[in-house]
């Protein structure tokens, strides 16, 4: 079997997931062409890279990127540091002859996300976008159904992605309220898996309108960060001013007739990751909720009268996207109904983007779809600031 040697920039929430996925996907995926190794693991802490590498098996630490980079050992370059770096790392790595995989979102503008597609296309790389959601089976599921028509005319896209873990107003002032590190608020941190799901399962969106608010705009300085969201303030730290958007909700008309809403914000009491949509089509309709994530809601139209209602399906089965082993051999995680989670959703793509490596096939979502994101995600921006609807 081929291997694909991977340096991994960064080590924290999402570090942790990329590395578990890593280590993970060749017992789940034995058709795997291409086994990634754990090469290199890259951060600026040294303290806290040599933990990281030490608890997920990573072989060498490296404290400086361009050191990363220069590496002849290294095939593939795995970004998930803060947004403002995805554009610097991902150039350097394409021009570098290095695959790229870099989280969401692809850029904090639509001027550096373009110079990231024109650098992976010139050297002729693979490159993917981290928009794990697409692989949660019941999820693939709805995408199959919709382009098999099932659903018929699209007629309606709605989503919500609430989260409530910056309410407290003594969450300190980490790179995600801060616009220079973050490029916005809950629009590009949450918003962007709802647009990238909408564009993936109904295609592009013509126009949209968009309003944002800050709810909490001062906020203590950070004094210590840790493994997840969240971090410390010190004890009388001074304030520092947030400048980005705590609570987003847009209108959008989609290419294909369909009207579409969708609401962000990380200041929904009592949700903490409810990443939800629903579809409505001439033939019936699908719902998703992340925090259910093994099921999808189906309605169907024909139904007779005394059967009509939304059945739900358990998106378990080895039939399901993910699922099933090749050729039919069984469950490929567990039997029906033993319920995947969240950290699968990147094993499953980690099992995509090595088989796209392996193959020099390209996969998705590709940095260009990761543009079209980005350029929904700016024309939110400007329809909240003018007021009036924005064609994207």
């Amino acid at each position: 079997m081929k291997e694909i040697n991977v340096g991994l920039v960064g080590y924290n929430f999402m570090g942790r997931a990329h590395s578990n996925a890593y280590r993970q996907v060749g017992f789940y995926f034995p058709e795997l062409k291409a086994k990634p190794v754990m090469k290199v693991l890259c951060g600026r802490t040294k303290e806290r890279t040599d933990a990281c590498a030490e608890a997920f098996g990573w072989e060498d630490v490296v404290y400086d990127v361009d050191e990363l980079l220069a590496r002849d050992d290294i095939d593939m370059v795995d970004i998930t540091v803060p947004n403002n770096q995805h554009a610097e790392l991902a150039i350097k790595a394409a021009k570098a002859g290095k695959h790229v995989f870099c989280e969401k979102p692809l850029a904090t503008s639509v001027a550096d996300a373009k110079k990231m597609v024109a650098a992976v296309k010139k050297a002729g790389v693979v490159n993917m976008l981290c928009h794990n959601y697409r692989r949660a089976p019941a999820i693939s599921l709805a995408k199959k159904m919709i382009d098999n028509g099932d659903l018929g005319d699209i007629y309606h896209w709605r989503s919500l992605y609430l989260q409530d873990w910056l309410m407290p107003p003594d969450v300190p002032m980490m790179w995600r309220v801060q616009k220079e590190i973050a490029g916005s608020g809950s629009l590009g941190d949450l918003m962007a898996h709802s647009i990238d799901l909408a564009l993936w399962l109904l295609g592009d969106i013509n126009s949209l309108s968009c309003a944002m608010e800050t709810f909490i705009d001062k906020r203590p300085q950070l004094d210590s960060f840790d493994t997840g969201l969240g971090g410390k303030a010190a004890k009388d730290s001074k304030m520092g001013t947030v400048d980005v958007d705590d609570g987003v909700v847009a209108l959008c008309r989609f290419a294909n007739g369909a009207l579409g809403t969708m609401e962000a914000t990380r200041f929904a009491a009592g949700h903490k990751n409810y990443n939800w949509f629903e579809v409505n089509g001439s033939k019936g309709s699908l719902r998703f909720n992340l925090e259910r994530m093994n099921e999808l809601e189906y309605y169907n139209c024909a139904d007779k009268g005394d059967r009509t209602g939304f059945r739900l399906i358990q998106a378990t089965d080895d039939s399901h996207p993910f699922m099933g082993l090749p050729k039919g051999a069984g469950p490929r995680f567990w039997p029906v109904a033993h319920i995947i989670g969240y950290e699968h959703t990147f094993i499953n793509t980690v099992f995509d983007l090595c088989q796209a490596v392996a193959t020099g096939k390209q996969t998705s979502p590709s940095f260009e779809d990761g543009l079209k994101t980005q350029l929904v995600l700016d024309a939110c921006d400007k329809a909240a600031t003018s007021g009036k609807w924005v064609k994207v």
